[in-house]
């Protein structure tokens, strides 16, 4: 396959021979041929100010992947698969981070919805749970912390964490009765209260 990028024509197949028979410097060609689709193709999924770094990324992953990469295809739709999959990683680990870090502070931040009517000792031992609580749950995995935040402290249902990590419901189930028996141990009075309930 031949490409035109910025006047020059590349011939792919010959520059990902080249790559493969140990000329590593090579594959500078292709980097320059398809920068600015990989660019436009990350932006316009949605990476935003990290796309630069996604395109690098891509081009890296592409790069070790190329021993797998099918003779006479075209080098560019695959290049743009990979760009499609970082940018996808990319984005959702930012929110999900973003999202959890800004929702973990809350939580941990915010006064305890206890009345100002309770005795002072009362509230200062809810305080120390919460902040016992958010230390054990710094010690857990990121997939168990997750799981714990989504279903316990933001109170969503299965399906809805399910949805949210983008996890299968059976994996959201075994994380997070792997995750309860090790808050369990961390926090032997730690009861979790069921998520969605309404009270009222």
């Amino acid at each position: 396959m031949r490409t035109r990028e910025g006047g020059r024509i590349v011939d792919e197949v010959a520059v990902i021979a080249r790559v493969r028979a140990g000329e590593p410097e090579a594959y500078a060609q292709l980097v320059r041929a398809h920068t600015g689709i990989a660019l436009r193709a990350a932006t316009a999924l949605g990476a935003g100010a990290d796309a630069e770094d996604v395109v690098q990324q891509a081009f890296v992953k592409a790069y070790c992947s190329l021993g797998r990469f099918k003779d006479g295809a075209a080098f560019r739709p695959w290049l743009l698969a990979i760009v499609a999959n970082e940018t996808r990683n990319t984005v959702r680990t930012a929110a999900r981070q973003r999202t959890l870090a800004g929702r973990e502070a809350a939580f941990v931040e915010a006064e305890p919805l206890i009345p100002e009517s309770v005795d002072p000792a009362v509230a200062a031992l809810e305080r120390e749970r919460r902040a016992a609580l958010q230390a054990a749950l710094g010690k857990l995995s990121e997939e168990h912390r997750l799981v714990v935040t989504y279903r316990y402290l933001l109170e969503m249902d299965e399906s809805e964490t399910a949805q949210a990590l983008g996890w299968p419901r059976g994996t959201v189930k075994s994380r997070l009765n792997r995750a309860l028996r090790k808050l369990g141990r961390l926090l032997p009075d730690f009861q979790p209260r069921e998520g969605g309930d309404e009270h009222g």
